[in-house]
């Protein structure tokens, strides 16, 4: 039955999807429907209201995160504001290109039928896939540039620079770009308006070709499985290195006299440390069961069958990574308190002509 259930939700494009219809889906009295469906329907009841409100919230965010970051009064290197500002860009491209142009048009087929007749899908998935990369590399290369300055001193000061951290994120986009060209060729024009993880159309031959699901699952691999491993490697080794050097240096100061308690370089790398741990660790979270659906999905197309997961599985991985592209605002503001300052003033600036008008 599942497997009927799954061939159908592939080849039927014309069933109406509206809220009325997971409503009724998900409150009908029939036997065969299982928990794990009823699951599924709740979520894409609950899609019709989540994807406009984060829209909505994401989109200003995220602007208001590159401007503050933009002005550089955050207290933070340029070469660290450089990668914040790019992960930011990254994230508002995702919200437009994969929550506002993908997901809510198939939450609300119906309304957005007219895009079957739009022959762009390939296009935009060349472009939501390149957007989609940017924001999880650039989060990795953030990493990478943390590590190096606080583990490798010697390269922290030709490496931790605006001009490389500039470079970087350059090559990385360039390559990224390369890398996603394929998607055109795999997919076609035509907007399926189905929630899966190719949400063009595409040929038979593609959906079942060893050779285009080997690169399927290789793009799989390189976003954002290889990332989750490159940033739980740097962070283990960035905090190894801390617990070292903290140990070493509360041994040195507990022998010299007169020196203050606190230590400036040790609270510099522990603010360091948090907005690392926390940046890296959100992404790891949110994006986990949608990696482990995507690479699932594609082995599963090219005959390995061994396990099953459900729908909703696949739903709810979509509506986490969709969040993680509006939360890093709500991190740095809880971990810097200067952006927390910068974001309070910018917040107050509308209202300071109507106080100063009352008063």
């Amino acid at each position: 039955m599942d497997q009927n259930l799954r061939t159908m939700d592939w080849n039927v494009t014309t069933m109406r999807r509206s809220l009325s219809y997971w409503f009724d889906s998900l409150t009908a009295d029939d036997y065969w429907i299982t928990t794990a469906n009823r699951i599924y329907y709740a979520l894409r009841m609950i899609q019709h209201i989540y994807y406009p409100i984060l829209a909505v919230v994401g989109v200003p965010v995220n602007l208001l995160t590159i401007g503050i970051l933009s002005r550089g009064k955050c207290s933070l290197s340029k070469c660290v504001t450089r990668y914040l500002v790019a992960m930011s860009a990254a994230d508002l491209l995702v919200i437009i290109l994969d929550l506002i142009l993908r997901h809510i048009p198939i939450v609300y087929e119906e309304q957005f039928r007219f895009l079957r007749s739009i022959p762009l899908c390939n296009i935009h998935a060349v472009l939501l896939c390149t957007a989609t990369d940017c924001s999880v590399w650039f989060t990795v290369t953030f990493t990478f540039d943390r590590f190096v300055a606080i583990s490798c001193q010697k390269l922290k000061r030709k490496y931790c620079s605006e001009k490389t951290a500039a470079l970087v994120l350059g090559t990385v986009t360039v390559l990224i770009c390369l890398k996603n060209i394929t998607r055109y060729f795999m997919l076609r024009g035509r907007y399926w308006l189905q929630n899966q993880p190719w949400f063009c159309s595409v040929a038979q031959a593609v959906l079942s070709s060893r050779v285009w699901g080997t690169i399927e699952l290789l793009h799989t691999v390189l976003t954002p499985a290889l990332p989750f491993v490159v940033i739980l490697l740097l962070n283990a080794l960035t905090v190894r290195h801390i617990l070292v050097s903290s140990r070493g240096r509360r041994r040195l100061r507990a022998h010299s006299s007169g020196e203050s308690r606190k230590d400036p370089e040790m609270e510099s790398r522990r603010k360091s440390i948090i907005l690392l741990l926390v940046i890296s660790g959100n992404f790891i979270l949110l994006w986990a069961l949608l990696m482990l659906y995507s690479m699932w999905w594609r082995m599963w197309y090219l005959g390995y069958r061994s396990v099953i997961l459900r729908w909703f599985l696949r739903e709810l991985g979509f509506m986490l990574q969709l969040l993680s592209c509006c939360t890093n605002t709500a991190i740095y503001a809880v971990t810097q308190t200067q952006f927390r300052e910068q974001l309070k003033n910018v917040l107050k600036s509308p209202f300071i002509p109507i106080v100063k008008f009352i008063q």
